[in-house]
């Protein structure tokens, strides 16, 4: 089995409503076992410092909480994209320049991040579950980019990354909101 981990699904039209609707979730992890991501598109109206002061400061913009994803919701966890340093105490990689951090851990020195961003909840799928939805066509699995995670506009990047693909799907961004209204 291909790992998804390090990777983004994009939720296709064929999932017409939900938590996942239109949805980006950046994959953490995924084997045997099942598969774990964050939704990087859904800001919420919580603002970081509400609810981890500590750490506002090294949120980039928007500066607030994310919906992870309908999982655990009163739970948070956070994802840095590390600057061109070295990491930085309490950051484990999941991917590339990407990584979980602990928010229980010590704070970054400033320029420890090019990007961070805080989620209540996450997403998960049992063994099997993901790789079902993929074949039936709930999602696609594209490439991630660093800048994906840490967007200053994420309520545009469903259709950004659809728009980047070298095929037919660059036509769903076309698709409205709301289908039976067309």
């Amino acid at each position: 089995m291909d790992t998804m981990r390090g990777r983004l699904l994009v939720a296709t039209p064929a999932i017409e409503s939900g938590p996942f609707l239109r949805s980006v979730v950046f994959m953490l992890d995924h084997d045997g076992d099942g598969a774990l991501g964050v939704i990087v598109n859904r800001p919420l109206d919580s603002e970081v410092d509400e609810v981890l002061p500590d750490w506002a400061g090294f949120v980039n913009a928007p500066v607030c909480l994310f919906d992870g994803g309908p999982v655990a919701m009163d739970s948070a966890l956070a994802l840095g994209v590390i600057a061109d340093t070295a990491p930085p105490l309490g950051w484990r990689q999941m991917a590339g320049r990407v990584g979980l951090v602990d928010l229980e851990g010590p704070l970054p020195s400033t320029g420890d991040f090019a990007g961070l961003r805080v989620f209540a909840g996450y997403a998960g799928w049992g063994p099997g579950q993901l790789e079902d939805e993929v074949e039936e066509g709930s999602w696609l699995v594209v490439d991630a980019e660093d800048a994906d995670l840490i967007s200053p506009q994420p309520e545009t990047l469903w259709r950004e990354v659809l728009r980047r693909q070298d095929n037919d799907v660059r036509f769903w961004t076309t698709f409205p909101d709301d289908p039976s209204a067309n």
